[in-house]
């Protein structure tokens, strides 16, 4: 009865997160051999580029952190969602990056100038694919982002499962016990040597 449960478990679960691993197998790939893409586009992600400028005229909260007003900027805009926010030394200038996984764009406000500059990343798979790869956690204020780092802790509780479950069903099977070891051995032995020479 468990055995049947813990193989459709198995399954399944590897059915519905075929998207994530997907995404985190072709990411990784693309981080490991991030010279060879290169080459291939012929040369690094795009960088942003100048797509508007916009008048903003809502007065800042005095003594408002950049966060504060990045907040508040992005609201203006209509672009809630995940951010950061930075100010430049030289202009005091407010720098939001909009942490969008298909767009990301960067706005730029200098204090008193009533506007807004907005700078757009052009679609690349390299940088989209990095980019959600190091998308998680909970530090950004959108139920959206939320659901996203849920969806990445279940697929860490996901992969635990696929290794406890992988472990019972080689167990059940006697006549592949003797290989097993041999194999789990080997995996450890590996694991372990390149942890204590890189």
């Amino acid at each position: 009865m468990l055995s049947s449960l813990l193989r459709q478990i198995h399954l399944y679960l590897a059915l519905f997160m075929a998207p994530w691993v997907l995404m985190y197998a072709f990411s990784t790939l693309v981080m490991n051999h991030r010279d060879h893409f290169r080459q291939w586009y012929g040369g690094p992600p795009p960088a942003p580029v100048f797509e508007r400028e916009t008048p903003f005229e809502a007065a800042l909260p005095e003594g408002a952190n950049p966060r504060e007003a990045g907040a508040q900027i992005l609201a203006a805009l209509d672009m809630e969602g995940a951010f950061n926010a930075t100010q430049r030394r030289t202009d005091k200038a407010i720098v939001i990056n909009r942490l969008d996984p298909i767009t990301p764009r960067r706005i730029t406000y200098v204090p008193g100038s009533g506007k807004l500059s907005i700078e757009k990343t052009p679609w690349d798979m390299r940088a989209y694919l990095e980019r959600m790869h190091r998308r998680r956690g909970y530090q950004h204020d959108a139920p959206a982002e939320d659901a996203w780092a849920f969806s990445v802790d279940f697929f860490i509780a996901a992969v635990l499962l696929w290794a406890v479950s992988g472990l019972w069903m080689w167990w059940e099977l006697r006549k592949t016990r003797r290989w097993g070891w041999v194999v789990l051995a080997l995996g450890f032995a590996l694991f372990g040597l390149f942890t204590v020479t890189i």
